[in-house]
């Protein structure tokens, strides 16, 4: 069965001040790194209506989505 000794990874308590430090740091930093790339976000492009052209029925949905 594996254990820690088996894993041949140097212990810290092994290691000098500087080196522990610097260890730390990197591993810190590995985890700060997003793997993922980031996504672009799209740009949404608004519809202008011209309040004159709309008819009763258009007007009263647009009321209802309102929330008037």
């Amino acid at each position: 069965m594996a254990n820690l000794d088996s894993l041949n990874y140097p212990s810290i308590s092994d290691m000098s001040t500087d080196e522990a430090i610097e260890m730390l740091r990197q591993i810190r930093l590995s985890r700060r790194i997003s793997t993922k790339p980031t996504k672009t976000t799209r740009q949404v492009t608004k519809k202008k209506v011209d309040p004159n052209s709309m008819n009763a029925k258009q007007i009263a949905e647009l009321l209802k989505t309102l929330g008037g």
